[in-house]
C-alpha cells in the first residue's frame, strides 16, 4: 500500500447511485466478478451466439431421480446471507439463489428473463409523467412461514436500499434511489412501483427479494441475516449451517409451489481449490469448480482408464515418473550398500516415494470416473493500467502498452489447450452473445510494435533518455502547437458540417464530439495535453537516430518505476536500464504536430457513433491507416519513430534521466499459476518495444486490498464479470475519479483511475432511456471511449471448468445461465431394455 503522502485512492461511493455489484472473486486474478465506444463496429451482439455453449448435462426432469444429497464445493463459508452487504461473496449468491425469490434470471445468452415462479407479468405501464412498473405476482408465491409475498416486502427492500437511511449498512443501491413510491395495486397480487427518474435497468431490482422481516429494520438488515434466514421462498430452504464442518445444508422446501426440487438436500461444502482434487478422488464431493491443473490431471486419469493402463502398470506421470533407470539403480545400490547410515536414509526416501506413487495411483483411479464440464465463464481477465500517476498518466504510454500486447496470443495460450474458443473480448461491458455486445477494440487498435514505439517516442520516452537529461526540456515554439490546434479545428468543422446535414439526434453531445480541439468545450479528461510531447528525428542536426530492435527479448526487471513520489517507502530501485545506441541520436527536437492529432484521431474513431452514418463512415475512412484499423500514423510524421535494426538488442527507453519501468503486480498463490504465465508473456511483449517491468509477486490475500484497491501498482491482472445491466453495474468501474478534500481520489471501483466526463454522460443517458435499442447504442459508445482511454485491456474470457460425477445432471459449467436448482439431481439408472436399445442404436 502506498505510504508516501495521502492515500492514492479511495473506493468509497460518491452517491447512492453506486451499485457495488461486482465483488472480489477468484484470485486466479483476484477475480472481481464486468461487462460495451463500439463506434468502429456495426456488429450487433443480439445476432451473435455466445463464444461457447453451456455444458451442464441438460436432462429432462422425468429422467432425473427423486431424492439424494449432492455435495457441491464452494470456496468458503458465506460470511453473510445478506447479498446487499459489502462482504457478500460467491457462497452468499449460491445460497440466496436457491432459497430466495429471483424475479428475473439470466438465460444462456445473458439476457434477463421473467421468472414465472414469482411473476405472472412485469411491465412498464406508464412513462409520463413518471415511469411506472406493474408487477403481478404468482398467486401461489408464499414465504416459508406461510405469508404471501407482496407489496410490504417490496416497500421494505426499497426503503433499506434507497440510501436515505444511513443506519442500513448497504453495499449497493443503484436503481432503488430512483424509486419515488411503491403501492399496492388493485389487489394483494399487484405491486406498482413509481420512479422519480426513468430507469432502464428496472429488471435488475428486487433480485434477490428478502422478506420484510429482514429489510424492515436496520438491526435485522445489518446483523439478523448474516448467519440465518428466518423465512425463505425458494425450491430449497436453509436447514443448517455448520462452521466447524464447513457446510451449509439446504433442504427441499415443503411449501414450494413450483416444480419440486429433485434433491432431498443440497450440501455446500467449503473446500479450498488446492484440496479439491483429493476431495473428489476420496468421494467427498459430487460437483466442484476446478482449475486447469486439476482438469489436466482428470484428463490424464480418464485417458489411462480408457486405455486400461492402471491394472498393475506404472503410470507414466505423477510421483516417480521422472526417475530414470540409472537413478533407480543407484538408489537401490545405496539402499542395499555397506554404508548403513546412508542405506537407512535412502530406504526411508524410497518408501516415502512408493507411498506417494500408490496414493497418486489410487487417486487417479477414482478421478478417471469423473467428467470435466467446460465452457467460458461470464467474466473476462483484463490488464489494468493505473493512470493516476507516473508514465501511465500519459494516455500515449497507456496506448503504447496496449498496442504492444498481442491479445490473440494471450487468449490462445489460456484457452486453446482446453479446447475452448480463444477470441479476445471486443468489449468491456458485454460478452459475445449478449445484446449490448459489439467489438469496439478498433477504437484503440490491434497489436503493432512500430505504432507502440512511435507513441512512446511522441510521449518523450526515447532510447538513451535514461542516461542524460536532455537540454531544453520545454516544447518548441508556439507555431507547432498552433499547427496541431488548427488541424484539429479543421476536423471539428468538417464533422460539424456533416452533423448539420444529417440532423443528428445526438446534437446535444456536440461539445464532446471527435475532433474538437482542447479548450473548445470538450471535457478536459477526454483531451490529451500538448505539453511535453517530444520526438526523435533522423533528419535534424544531431546525428543518426537512436535504434531499437524489433525482435523480442526475454523479460527484464528494470528500475522501481517512475519517481513520482507515490512509490512505497520500501520500494527497491533496480539498476537503471541504459541505452546502448549512439547518444547523438537522442537529442530532443520539437513537439510533433502529429502528436496532438493522435488523440484527435482516436477520439474521432471513438465518437463515430455520436454522428450520423455518413459522418461515421467518413471518420473511419480518414483513420484507415493500416491493417489493424487503428489510428495508424495519426500521432507522428513518418520517420519520427526509432527504426528497427535486425540483430540488435532492444534498447531501454528513458525520459529526462529516468528509465521507463512499470511495476507489474501479480498474485503469488498456488491457484494463480496460469495468471503468472500470462504475466510473463506480457513482460516479454513489452520488452520488445523498450518498456521494462518490475514484476512484484504478492500474497493472494493482499493482492486486491493492498495493491489494486489502494492503487499501489502500475500494471495488474484481474477479472471483471459480465452483467445483464451494464449501464448500472459497470458505471462505478469506469466512472471518472474525483478528488477528495484530503487530496486522495474517490475512485468507486475504477481501480485503473482512468475516466472521462463523456463516458459518465453516456452511462447516465443509457440508464435513463426506456428505449432498449438506444440504451444498447449508448452503452456501445461508452465502451468505445473506454477502449480509447486505454485504462483497461480485456485479454480473454475466463475458462469455466467443473468436475462432476457422470450421474450428476443439470449442473456444471452454466456460462451466463442462472442455475435451476430444482432441476439439479442424479440421472435415473437406465433399465436393461433401455441399455440394450442404446447398444443396438
Amino acid at each position: 500500500m502506498a505510504q508516501v503522502g495521502a492515500p492514492r485512492g479511495r473506493t468509497c461511493s460518491r452517491s447512492p447511485r453506486s451499485r457495488t455489484i461486482r465483488s472480489v472473486a477468484t484470485l486466479t486474478s483476484a477475480v472481481l466478478a464486468v461487462s460495451v465506444l463500439a463506434g468502429c463496429s456495426s456488429a450487433d451482439g443480439a445476432d451473435e451466439a455466445p463464444a461457447a455453449a453451456p455444458d451442464h448435462a441438460p436432462t429432462a426432469r422425468d429422467r432425473v431421480a427423486d431424492g439424494g444429497t449432492l455435495r457441491w464445493a464452494v470456496d468458503a463459508m458465506p460470511t453473510t446471507l445478506n447479498a446487499f452487504q459489502a462482504d457478500a461473496d460467491g457462497s452468499t449468491s449460491r445460497v440466496t439463489g436457491a432459497v430466495l425469490p429471483s424475479l428475473y434470471t439470466l438465460d444462456e445468452r445473458g439476457r434477463p428473463q421473467r421468472n414465472p415462479d414469482y411473476l405472472e407479468s412485469a411491465q412498464v405501464v406508464e412513462t409520463e409523467p413518471r415511469q411506472v412498473v406493474l408487477y403481478k405476482l404468482n398467486q401461489q408465491a408464499v414465504w416459508s412461514d406461510g405469508r404471501e409475498i407482496g407489496a410490504p416486502d417490496f416497500v421494505a427492500q426499497w426503503r433499506a436500499l434507497s440510501g436515505r437511511d444511513t443506519a442500513y449498512w448497504t453495499a449497493r443501491n443503484a436503481g432503488y434511489e430512483r424509486i419515488e413510491k411503491i403501492e399496492r395495486g388493485k389487489d394483494d397480487l399487484e405491486v406498482r412501483v413509481t420512479f422519480a427518474k426513468p430507469y432502464a435497468d428496472w429488471q435488475s431490482l428486487f433480485t434477490p427479494l428478502y422478506p420484510k422481516e429482514v429489510m424492515g429494520a436496520p438491526n435485522s438488515f445489518n446483523d439478523g441475516a448474516r448467519t440465518t434466514l428466518k423465512s425463505t421462498a425458494g425450491p430449497f430452504l436453509l436447514k443448517a449451517s455448520d462452521r466447524t464442518a464447513g457446510t451449509v445444508t439446504l433442504a427441499r422446501n415443503p411449501r414450494w409451489w413450483g416444480q419440486p426440487a429433485k434433491l432431498d438436500q443440497l450440501v455446500l461444502k467449503a473446500v479450498p481449490r488446492s484440496e479439491r482434487v483429493a476431495a473428489l478422488a476420496a468421494g467427498g464431493l459430487d460437483l466442484a469448480e476446478i482449475d486447469r491443473a486439476a482438469a489436466d490431471r482428470i484428463a490424464l486419469a480418464v485417458r489411462d482408464a480408457r486405455a486400461d493402463r492402471n491394472g498393475g502398470q506404472a503410470l507414466t506421470h505423477g510421483p516417480g515418473a521422472a526417475i530414470t533407470p540409472s537413478a533407480a539403480l543407484k538408489a537401490w545400490a545405496l539402499a542395499h550398500g555397506s554404508d548403513q547410515e546412508q542405506a537407512v536414509i535412502v530406504q526411508a526416501a524410497r518408501e516415502k516415494n512408493q507411498q506417494a506413487i500408490e496414493r497418486y495411483a489410487t487417486e487417479q483411479s477414482a478421478l478417471g470416473k469423473l467428467v470435466v464440464r467446460k465452457s467460458l465463464e461470464p467474466a473476462y481477465t483484463q490488464l489494468s493500467l493505473n493512470g493516476e500517476s507516473g508514465p501511465l498518466a500519459d494516455e500515449r504510454v497507456r496506448r503504447a502498452v496496449a498496442r504492444a500486447i498481442d491479445r490473440q496470443e494471450l487468449a490462445e495460450s489460456v484457452l486453446k489447450p482446453l479446447g475452448l474458443p480463444a477470441k479476445p473480448p471486443g468489449s468491456h461491458l458485454a460478452l459475445a452473445g449478449q445484446a449490448a455486445y459489439a467489438d469496439s477494440s478498433d477504437a484503440l487498435g490491434d497489436q503493432d510494435t512500430e505504432e507502440a514505439r512511435a507513441l512512446l517516442a511522441d510521449a518523450g520516452w526515447v532510447p538513451g533518455g535514461a542516461e542524460k537529461k536532455p537540454a531544453g526540456t520545454k516544447a518548441g515554439g508556439e507555431a507547432t502547437k498552433k499547427d496541431a490546434e488548427n488541424a484539429a479545428e479543421k476536423d471539428a468543422e468538417n464533422a460539424a458540417e456533416k452533423k448539420d446535414k444529417a440532423a443528428d439526434k445526438n446534437a446535444t453531445d456536440a461539445a464532446d464530439r471527435a475532433g474538437t480541439p482542447a479548450g473548445a468545450g470538450k471535457p478536459e479528461a477526454d483531451v490529451a495535453s500538448n505539453d511535453g510531447l517530444y520526438i526523435v528525428g533522423d533528419d535534424k542536426p544531431g546525428g543518426a537516430a537512436a535504434r531499437v530492435d524489433a525482435k523480442a527479448a526475454g523479460p527484464a526487471l528494470g528500475a522501481a518505476g517512475p519517481e513520482s513520489g507515490t512509490r512505497p517507502l520500501d520500494a527497491k530501485a533496480g539498476p537503471a536500464l541504459a541505452a546502448t545506441g549512439p547518444e547523438s541520436g537522442t537529442h530532443v527536437l520539437a513537439p510533433a504536430p502529429g502528436a496532438a492529432l493522435q488523440t484527435v484521431a482516436l477520439l474521432r474513431q471513438a465518437a463515430s457513433l455520436d454522428t450520423d452514418p455518413d459522418a461515421a463512415m467518413e471518420a473511419r475512412a480518414r483513420n484507415a491507416g493500416g491493417p489493424d484499423r487503428g489510428a495508424a500514423g495519426a500521432y507522428a510524421p513518418r520517420g519520427t519513430a526509432a527504426p528497427a535494426v535486425p540483430g540488435a538488442a532492444p534498447q531501454s527507453l528513458g525520459k529526462d534521466g529516468k528509465p521507463l519501468s512499470l511495476r507489474f503486480v501479480l498474485p503469488s498463490g498456488p491457484g494463480s499459476e496460469s495468471l503468472r504465465a500470462v504475466g510473463d508473456r506480457i513482460v516479454r511483449m513489452l520488452d520488445v518495444v523498450g518498456i521494462r517491468t518490475e514484476v512484484t509477486k504478492v500474497a493472494d490475500d493482499s493482492f486486491f486490498k493492498d495493491h489494486i484497491a489502494s492503487g499501489d501498482y502500475d500494471l495488474a491482472l484481474y477479472s471483471w464479470p459480465a452483467t445483464a445491466f451494464p449501464a448500472t453495474d459497470a458505471r462505478p468501474i469506469y466512472a471518472k475519479p474525483e478528488p477528495a478534500s484530503d487530496g486522495s481520489l474517490l475512485v468507486e471501483q475504477n481501480y485503473a483511475r482512468v475516466g472521462t466526463d463523456r463516458i459518465d454522460q453516456l452511462f447516465d443517458q443509457a440508464v435513463a432511456t426506456l428505449d432498449e435499442k438506444e440504451a444498447r447504442e449508448l452503452v456501445r459508445q461508452a465502451d468505445a471511449r473506454i477502449w480509447a482511454a486505454a485504462g483497461s485491456i480485456p485479454l480473454y474470457q475466463r475458462p469455466q471448468l467443473v468436475a462432476a460425477k457422470p450421474e450428476v445432471v443439470n449442473a456444471g459449467a452454466w456460462g451466463f445461465a442462472t442455475p435451476r436448482y430444482q432441476d439439479i439431481g442424479f440421472k435415473k439408472p437406465e433399465s436393461a431394455k433401455g441399455a440394450e436399445r442404446d447398444t443396438k442404436e
